[in-house]
């Protein structure tokens, strides 16, 4: 497992380039959005028109159903938590994966209540927060930091984003869901490959098949041994259906959801790890504040989280014709919800496009809100402040390189991260 964790792959660099990971999908942009997404929510809490067409943008839909919708666009905190709470006039089903024989392909992701609640239900306790300090911490993450930074002191620079930020998260959910951690890599890129726009549609099939095959193989052998992980829970696990009916999981339930979070846990963590490490290091006092007072690291990772969330806009389908900040909005319409603006409203925070982890703490919506809150937030809380913590034991004059690029958030407007974070590391 050491090997595959600290090899030089150049998967590492494929996978893990958010710029190219943007051209790729089409939807690239290098510019700061938050001016632009502030001065529309100071005009209006809700707008017509898709987030990128209000910015000046190319058109891009991030889901296939929304292609030919009229669009809405929330900006306001108040505006944008309502959305997040609404399951009565908002669907998940844009999500939905265009599919020739109906089945999803986003697990619970796409579905509304209550079914959503019942498929969630069968995973969400092995990702509370006392699971995410202990078990996730104790059995995979401490020991994926602490043999990564013991790597890192064999070097004078490093480049952070892929050297720590990439392969804690993509080892610890690989080795969480009980895969051995040489497969966490080819598993990665088989993954990505079924969603890229730069291959064909056989290619994209073979990578489908791929990643179907190594997970429901997995899922046969904890079938047959179980041990302590993601997937023999989920096969000792029941699911109560709303009509109060229980049943096992299907081996295919099992593998769909662990294709979804081995898809989110191994690239939304890593790039919020990153730009919470660039926040930190672009504020110097603010830093060495978090190494002489340790309990600071918490508020340093959610002020980073509000500050610049990876992906400052989510969708929904309007299933009901409704009324949002003043605005009719018709069924069949397509709902963005900017958390990108909320969190950066004057009216719940003073001084709210500085990055500040001594402000009071407020709710924020960097992870959503409601019933699709994000399940995986406390593992990824886990991971980034166990890496910092081990980055400030073993580092202490870390800091950016001067002589490399000052790094820069970059990506798509749906899954924003660093350019790079080259570092002195003594």
């Amino acid at each position: 497992m050491t090997e595959a964790l600290l090899a030089d792959d150049p998967l590492y660099e494929e996978l893990y380039d958010v710029r190219r990971e943007a051209l790729e999908i089409g939807n690239l942009v290098e510019e700061d959005v938050n001016p632009g997404m502030n001065a529309l929510r100071e005009k209006a809490a809700v707008h017509k028109g898709y987030l990128r067409n209000l910015l000046g943008l190319p058109q891009h839909h991030r889901h296939a159903a929304a292609q030919g919708k009229p669009g809405y666009t929330c900006f306001s905190f108040e505006a944008c938590e309502k959305a997040f709470r609404d399951t009565t006039h908002l669907s998940m089903e844009i999500l939905r994966l265009p599919s020739p024989d109906g089945e999803r392909r986003l697990a619970f992701l796409e579905m509304d209540e209550p079914e959503h609640r019942c498929h969630r239900a069968t995973m969400q306790p092995m990702f509370v927060k006392p699971r995410a300090i202990g078990w996730w911490r104790e059995r995979w993450i401490n020991d994926i930091v602490d043999k990564l930074v013991e790597g890192l002191k064999r070097q004078d620079r490093a480049e952070l984003n892929l050297q720590l930020c990439a392969r804690v998260p993509v080892h610890t959910i690989t080795r969480a869901v009980g895969m051995e951690g040489d497969a966490s890599l080819p598993f990665r890129n088989a993954l990505i490959r079924t969603g890229s726009h730069s291959i064909s549609a056989e290619e994209r099939a073979a990578a489908a098949k791929t990643v179907e095959t190594m997970l429901l193989d997995l899922i046969a052998r904890r079938r047959a041994e179980p041990g302590d992980d993601v997937v023999s829970g989920l096969i000792a696990s029941s699911l109560t259906l709303p009509d109060g009916t229980t049943r096992p999981l299907t081996s295919r339930e099992i593998m769909l959801n662990c294709r979804l979070v081995m898809l989110a846990g191994g690239g939304t963590s890593w790039r919020q790890f990153g730009i919470t490490l660039w926040a930190l290091l672009t504020h110097r006092e603010q830093l060495e504040a978090v190494r002489a007072d340790r309990s600071l690291v918490d508020a340093a990772i959610e002020e980073a989280v509000r500050w610049n969330p990876t992906d400052p806009v989510f969708s929904r389908l309007v299933v009901k014709d409704m009324e949002l900040g003043g605005i009719a909005i018709p069924a069949g319409s397509a709902l963005e919800i900017c958390l990108g603006a909320a969190n950066r409203d004057p009216s719940r925070w003073e001084t709210p496009d500085a990055y500040n982890l001594h402000r009071p703490l407020q709710t924020h919506l960097g992870f959503g809100i409601g019933s699709h809150l994000c399940m995986g937030q406390n593992v990824a809380r886990s991971e980034i402040n166990a890496g910092i913590n081990a980055l400030l034991d073993a580092f202490p004059n870390l800091r950016l390189d001067p002589d490399a690029p000052p790094p820069y958030l970059t990506g798509g407007l749906e899954q924003r991260g660093m350019s790079a974070l080259n570092v002195l590391l003594h």
